[in-house]
């Protein structure tokens, strides 16, 4: 009786531990810039790599600058423009992107404060790209058919000028806090060497500790990533957060238990309790490397979009979540947390496609095996 009447209350407590709202104690917390909105705009590759960069600069030479987003989505277009081209439209023109497309610019173009490059009409109190997009779709798609039976050597030319309209010229001299800079000295300046940025992945379809083209509808540019284990992805990310790195993630959020307005990420073990998970604490599953891959294998997991992880907390009942910066605003009437999410290590471990960060960020051993 004694016995069973103790099992009763072991099996109580376990119970109640994992219906409680959710109380959270921070662990690591990296200094970052604030919190803003992408806009009606497919652009969080831009916004979440521009935001991992402004903690970089600040780690590195202790400055906070606002780094212009849409200078870098300025010069990807082009790029995109011509692999779409190219492929004689066999292939995908969006406004989405990777954190490589960034570094990709940043090496070709340098970078530009926000306060000289906005990419806004003056009128314009927030981002949307619908109505170019489709413009410049439009436009390819006429060039791809050929009306003229040949590709017409003028259409880079009219990419470039709907871009310029758009978003505005491309600049090459500016001035900033009293000091005049061009694009590349300023990125100097900075201390940003996109060279110094790695992009890590983890999948079993391709040998561990090899480089390889990620296969995502995004990676316009084929991109590579290097492949590491399962748990040495998550080891890389908290040995970055633990040694003052921040990471600049790619994940999907297409989860119900994605929650922007709670604050909240997770994978729980039921999935007919997801309504109650993202308001209180519930058993999570257990993220093996092979549920991994089946769920990016059948689509339940996919590129859809990036934010940067600044820290970590630790819930009541020591589960361990990833203070996750969105670029989706901070209005308390849409989002929780100030536009943070609180994100699961389970959820981290299921949902994350690839992170990107700095060299010095790896552990010796994963450098050795991934011969940096």
């Amino acid at each position: 009786m004694r016995n069973i009447l103790f099992l009763l209350i072991l099996l109580f407590t376990f119970s109640t531990s994992f219906s409680q709202s959710y109380t959270f104690k921070t662990v690591i917390d990296l200094e970052t810039t604030d919190v803003i909105s992408q806009g009606n705009t497919g652009t969080c590759w831009s916004f979440s790599t521009s935001s991992f960069l402004e903690s970089e600069i600040m780690r590195m030479t202790g400055k906070n600058i606002d780094i212009s987003e849409m200078f870098q989505v300025r010069h990807t277009y082009p790029k995109k423009a011509w692999n779409y081209v190219m492929r004689q439209g066999k292939a995908q023109f969006s406004e989405g992107g990777l954190a490589h497309d960034v570094m990709n610019s940043i090496k070709d173009y340098g970078l530009v404060p926000q306060s000289v490059y906005s990419g806004l009409d003056m009128d314009a109190n927030g981002h949307n790209h619908a109505e170019m997009v489709a413009v410049l779709k439009g436009m390819l798609d006429v060039y791809i058919d050929n009306p003229g039976r040949s590709l017409s050597p003028k259409w880079q030319a009219v990419v470039n000028g709907t871009l310029d309209t758009y978003l505005g010229k491309a600049i090459s001299k500016f001035s900033y806090e009293g000091v005049e800079y061009t694009p590349k000295s300023f990125q100097a300046m900075t201390k940003i060497n996109p060279d110094n940025y790695v992009s890590i992945t983890s999948f079993t379809h391709q040998p561990f500790y090899s480089n390889f083209i990620l296969n995502l509808p995004d990676n316009f540019s084929n991109g590579s990533f290097h492949n590491v284990k399962l748990d040495e992805l998550m080891g890389t990310i908290n040995n970055a957060l633990e040694n003052g790195f921040t990471v600049e993630l790619d994940c999907d959020v297409s989860e119900k238990t994605f929650s922007a307005k709670h604050g909240i990420a997770v994978i729980p073990e039921n999935d007919d309790t997801a309504a109650e998970a993202i308001i209180s604490v519930r058993p999570e599953k257990k993220i093996t490397p092979e549920y991994r891959q089946q769920e990016f294998e059948n689509y339940a997991t996919t590129d859809d979009h990036l934010m940067h992880i600044t820290g970590m907390l630790k819930d009541q009942n020591g589960t361990i979540y990833y203070k996750v910066k969105n670029s989706w605003g901070n209005d308390e009437n849409r989002v929780a947390n100030a536009g943070y999410i609180y994100m699961s290590e389970a959820f981290m471990r299921l949902k994350t496609i690839s992170v990107m960060v700095h060299k010095d960020a790896l552990t010796k051993d994963l450098k050795k095996k991934l011969n940096l």
